[in-house]
């Protein structure tokens, strides 16, 4: 396991103060890739700088996107965090299953806004979602508080070098830029095809379909496999009256 592997996303970060405080979190415990997602605030300032206390060196190496995709294409597994449960067929975790994750592969937490957390679109990106255990009555948890937690959590399991469940080495996991080129395809095929005829219900049938694909942990064969299956379907007219029946 490496601390390299790891990065902490935050999404729309609201205040500086925050952004700098979770820089200042990742340093106390080894770790320096911070990713933001259309922070609100200009990035960097001299806010975030005066409050990361130390930790300048993992500001100046942030990475910045306007977007989620773009974020997350690189990553093997994207682990959400949120305060509620969702109702989403999505595989929950909580703080104590963090010890099953290969962390020798590519692995992010993305983190929501202090206002409004993470939206159902931005969780069926994920391939599982967390949730830290609190007082059930006051759920809501600072967001510098939020990652600093995860982040000690997983200092001490990569420092204990703790076993993992891998899969055999001939089998290369999909990458997440791989299964986001599959599920755009197949959404693309059934825009085509004018699948989605009832528009207001589209954004959640299309969070659904991106759900399955990120919680089926496939290999790059079933990626290639998978990709060349639903662009023959689409060729035939026939992944519409697939996924009508199912």
């Amino acid at each position: 396991m490496s601390f390299s592997n790891i990065s902490f996303i935050l999404h729309k970060p609201q205040l500086s103060e925050n952004i700098g405080a979770c820089a200042r979190a990742l340093k106390n415990f080894n770790f320096n890739k911070l990713i933001l997602i259309n922070p609100k605030p200009i990035f960097p300032n001299d806010k975030i700088i005066a409050t990361s206390v130390g930790a300048k060196d993992v500001i100046k190496k942030s990475k910045v996107y306007d977007d989620i995709e773009p974020a997350v294409k690189n990553i093997d597994y994207l682990i959400a965090t949120t305060s509620r449960f969702r109702n989403k067929n999505l595989k929950h975790i909580q703080l104590n299953d963090l010890k099953k994750i290969d962390f020798n592969k590519r692995v992010a937490f993305i983190f929501g806004s202090e206002a409004s957390g993470l939206s159902n679109n931005e969780i069926s990106y994920a391939n599982y979602s967390l949730q830290i255990p609190t007082n059930s009555k006051f759920k809501s948890l600072n967001l510098s508080h939020s990652l600093i937690i995860v982040a000690q959590i997983i200092f001490n399991l990569i420092n204990t070098s703790f076993k993992t469940y891998t899969k055999s080495k001939k089998i290369k996991s999909a990458t997440k830029k791989q299964v986001q080129a599959m599920a755009n395809l197949c959404i693309k095929n059934l825009e085509d095809q004018n699948f989605f005829k009832q528009t207001e219900k589209k954004p959640i049938m299309i969070e659904n379909l991106r759900s399955i694909f990120y919680k089926m942990d496939l290999s790059e064969k079933e990626t290639r496999i998978l990709s060349s299956v639903f662009a023959s379907l689409a060729k035939k007219g026939w992944l519409t009256k697939i996924c009508v029946s199912l």
